[in-house]
């Protein structure tokens, strides 16, 4: 690779120390929660095209950017996707899952019913690139996609908890019909829906407890 190639990194640099930049944003995100009920009040496009624009500043194998975030609004097409993933859900919950997997999730107060899908202002349906489609691209090989997808929707879902947003990871399964609902191509894969939007007045969420540092952190060995 040429030395034209590169150029001056620019860091970020806090206003404050690493140590309390680092702190305060553990205390923002140690807010975030799954929400299932959402409000109706609207959210913009622009706020839906910079939280995308940022999980889309994540890195990725050999900068591929394998991802696709397509956001819906459309009310018809939310429709048309809740009765196909509530399709896919019944079929989950009374005959693809075993009696563990649905004891863990009545504990979450989880079931085949999604009215979140039509309530929820944007419905954001990210996709996984299976070849890169970039005209520009040395190659159409892809490399680390599902990491590379993986750390894109954990910046996505900090941004739109720092605009003030909710979200949930909605992971219907099997997905296949959001490709063919939202006709993309082939080389698309549906990896994650993610509804955005304010949470509803008297929104609640489960008592749920995060592991403590010391449960999730090592140093050295």
């Amino acid at each position: 690779m040429s030395r034209s190639r590169f150029i001056a990194y620019k860091p970020y640099e806090p206003d404050t120390s690493s140590e309390e930049a680092a702190r305060r944003f553990y205390e923002i995100l140690s807010l975030r929660r799954s929400v299932r009920t959402f409000s109706d009040r609207p959210v913009s496009r622009e706020t839906i095209e910079n939280i995308i624009a940022a999980a889309g500043t994540a890195p990725s194998g050999a900068n591929k950017q394998p991802w696709r975030f397509v956001a819906v609004q459309d009310p018809a097409l939310k429709r048309e996707i809740r009765v196909a993933a509530e399709a896919e859900e019944r079929e989950f919950y009374y005959r693809r899952a075993n009696e563990a997997w649905l004891r863990d999730l009545r504990a979450i107060g989880t079931d085949e019913d999604k009215p979140f899908l039509e309530a929820a202002p944007w419905l954001i349906v990210v996709f996984k690139l299976m070849r890169d489609d970039s005209p520009d691209s040395g190659s159409d090989q892809v490399y680390y996609v599902n990491e590379s997808v993986g750390i894109a929707v954990g910046m996505l879902l900090a941004a739109a908890h720092l605009a003030g947003l909710a979200t949930l990871t909605h992971t219907p399964s099997p997905m296949k019909f959001l490709a063919r609902t939202l006709k993309r191509p082939a080389y698309e894969r549906p990896y994650l829906l993610i509804p955005v939007g304010y949470p509803a007045a008297g929104c609640v969420v489960p008592d749920l407890q995060r592991k403590p540092l010391e449960e999730i952190m090592v140093v050295d060995r």
